[in-house]
């Protein structure tokens, strides 16, 4: 059974592009296990700097994810410009399909 989470990361004050950039590499592991990134948006007001939802196939491909020893290399860097990390599950409330329009129904 897949698993969706919703990462909000705050940045340390200043480091915002740092943020970004560390993101882009840990980020990058995903396909490695078998994930991707549903979406990825930076906040533009608040204190956030960024909101993600990541689709994993299973517990085991999030566990092995969290636990990959190139993301674990960057632990440094993660935390020389994060501030804050709230991970929530997620499921999908959208309907499933691409969507309809009045032109569809004729």
């Amino acid at each position: 059974m897949s698993v969706s989470i919703c990462v909000l990361l705050a940045a340390i004050p200043g480091r915002e592009v740092l943020l970004s950039q560390y993101e882009d590499r840990v980020l990058g592991l995903l396909p490695d296990h078998d994930a991707y990134v549903v979406a990825r948006v930076r906040a533009l007001d608040g204190e956030l700097a960024e909101i993600q939802i990541l689709e994993f196939p299973s517990e085991q491909a999030l566990s092995d994810f969290q636990n990959d020893p190139r993301r674990m290399e960057l632990s440094e860097i993660r935390n020389a410009v994060i501030a804050s990390t709230t991970v929530i599950r997620v499921e999908s409330t959208a309907p499933g399909g691409p969507p309809t329009t009045s032109a569809d129904n004729l």
